[in-house]
């Protein structure tokens, strides 16, 4: 037992001087592994939507930060305002809403209204006081899912039932973009949206994409969305968006944009399920 005792010493300072004094970081087998994760895909447009993800931050590093809240700010060309202060847990994408000026949502009701979606139920409430008429409850029920994909999208976009097309190289105001097409399964056959995102080539990110909305039948006619990006916490997240009608051929007129805004961004609030109902 001495003897096995006093070759680990021995050996350990062999090791010790064959580092010429140099501390040396051991890597792990776990480390190794981590590495060798990252996938390769065939599908072109979907290696490109990975390695966008990875820029950006993917859902797992959005979820280790358990939550967000910051303020939205939504204006039409017609200067019509909405400004909230929104709330997301991402562990069942739970939502609210505190709108304190709603030029566009529900601009019939004075005052303050709070929508939320506590994991099975959507409310809504004005001023305090709890609201069960089916129309705003619609509203609503719009408004929370929409507003946290539009927040997690980027990494939405690697979620089971997403499928990738790669459409061409294309070069706008002399950027290099990649651009690929985003489709969704739906399981009941009904009309899904579709995304045609323009990555460019330089930095990896989406600054444009091409978007329907479904759940209003427009799907003919696709909105342009332009994006610019700010740093938060080691997300890079789209705080700046602009977007109005569009071709497929990402021709736009000149008619104003909507303007959307993400500002006072903080993750980790301590926010619990008690905070959405």
């Amino acid at each position: 037992m001495k003897i096995k005792f006093f070759t680990a010493i021995i050996l350990g300072c062999i090791i010790v001087s064959c580092n010429d004094g140099k501390k040396t970081k051991a890597v792990t087998s776990v480390e190794v592994k981590e590495k060798a994760k990252a996938p390769v895909y065939d599908n072109k447009g979907q290696q490109l939507v990975y390695d966008m993800v990875q820029k950006v931050g993917n859902y797992k590093s959005l979820r280790a930060k358990k939550d967000v809240v910051y303020t939205y700010t939504y204006q039409t060309p017609d200067g019509k305002t909405d400004v909230s202060t929104e709330k997301y847990l991402f562990t069942g994408e739970l939502s609210y809403g505190a709108y304190k000026r709603h030029e566009r949502t529900l601009p019939n009701l004075e005052g303050l209204i709070e929508q939320g979606f506590d994991g099975s139920t959507y409310w809504l409430k004005h001023n305090g006081v709890v609201l069960h008429d089916e129309k705003y409850l619609k509203r609503v029920a719009f408004n929370r899912p929409t507003n946290f994909y539009w927040f997690t999208m980027m990494q939405k976009l690697l979620d089971p039932g997403v499928n990738y097309e790669y459409l061409k190289e294309e070069t706008i105001d002399s950027t290099g973009y990649d651009v690929v097409k985003i489709s969704f399964t739906s399981d009941d056959d009904k009309p899904s949206d579709i995304y045609q995102l323009y990555i460019n080539k330089k930095t990896g990110l989406v600054d444009q994409f091409l978007f329907t909305v479904a759940d209003f039948g427009v799907m003919d006619i696709p909105n342009l969305m332009k994006l610019q990006y700010e740093k938060v916490d080691g997300m890079v997240l789209p705080t700046k968006r602009l977007y109005k009608k569009s071709t497929w051929d990402a021709d736009v007129s000149d008619a104003p944009w909507i303007k959307v805004t993400w500002s006072d961004i903080k993750f980790n609030n301590g926010l619990t399920q008690e905070d959405f109902e």
